[in-house]
């Protein structure tokens, strides 16, 4: 199963289709545990869900299969922890290879955390980039999203990412080693809070990824509270004061609100692929911020 899933193309929420076709399509009974491991049973969905959080982020093969539906519904609430443990690997490798070049650095770490995340989240960027781009109606859009091929748009939207997040990451040089995983952490944060306000528009039939989108008040409260502790654990060593970290949080607020906001005027909600591209504009705001100079 987890061979399976390193052959899956990056396709932002789309690669959900591989891991929801692992998953079982009708839980068994409550009372029934012979359809999953005895130990996995007996924990909450919401310890469940981190470890699922993990599998469907990111490529790291952790296992745990299968798992339940209300296992993946947790994951949404955990996605943030899995940006700070990814944003915290980027920080480690830039440090590391730092002698070679700030620059340089920077963009073989980008590259590293496309391979630990399969891409899944500038995949989304750039077919958001198309589709809002070039569609002229809800139906239009909603079908460029469906289309695998990056137009002009979706070019040029990776283009400036990429190239925009290196040159802020280069810029603020060894704190990105605290930097980088409180950056992963509050992008992620919005796009839960998407999921628990907007609806998700993609048919029911095609929506592959709708286990995992289905947060709601609770998960995206959880998600707040893992941006808060990391926030809370910068502050206390130092790392960054409240006050730039407040202009942090209230950035990655305005992003949301303003992604959200433009989803619903043109689709009428949410897709996976909407969610990728709102935490990469969350990552550039995020790294924008720290890497304000106040001379």
């Amino acid at each position: 199963r987890v061979r399976d899933r390193r052959n899956r193309g990056a396709g932002g929420f789309r690669r959900a289709a591989a891991v929801t076709a692992r998953a079982p399509t009708e839980p068994p009974p409550p009372d029934d545990d012979r359809a999953r491991p005895r130990s996995a049973s007996r924990l909450p969905a919401a310890l469940r869900g981190v470890r699922a959080a993990v599998v469907f982020f990111t490529r790291v093969p952790v296992g745990g299969f299968p798992y339940r539906p209300e296992d993946w519904a947790w994951a949404a609430a955990h996605w943030p922890l899995v940006g700070w443990l990814v944003g915290g690997f980027s920080g480690g490798l830039f440090r590391l290879l730092l002698p070679v070049g700030p620059l340089p650095s920077a963009f073989l770490v980008l590259g590293a955390s496309l391979l630990i995340t399969g891409a899944m989240h500038e995949d989304g960027l750039a077919d958001t980039s198309d589709a809002l781009g070039g569609g002229h109606d809800t139906s239009r859009v909603l079908a460029i999203l469906k289309d695998s091929r990056i137009g002009v748009f979706g070019g040029a939207a990776l283009c400036v990412s990429i190239g925009v997040r290196a040159a802020l990451i280069a810029r603020l040089g060894a704190a990105n080693l605290w930097a980088l995983p409180i950056v992963g952490c509050a992008a992620r944060v919005g796009p839960v809070w998407l999921m628990a306000r907007l609806p998700y528009v993609t048919a029911l039939a095609e929506a592959k990824s709708a286990a995992v989108a289905r947060a709601r008040l609770t998960q995206a409260l959880v998600a707040t509270a893992w941006l808060g502790a990391s926030a809370a654990g910068a502050i206390a060593l130092g790392c960054a004061s409240a006050g730039r970290l407040a202009v942090l949080v209230l950035a990655m607020a305005l992003t949301t609100l303003v992604t959200g906001w433009r989803y619903r005027r043109r689709a009428g909600g949410i897709t996976g692929d909407f969610l990728g591209a709102t935490e990469q504009i969350g990552e550039i705001a995020a790294l924008a911020v720290l890497a304000w100079s106040s001379e």
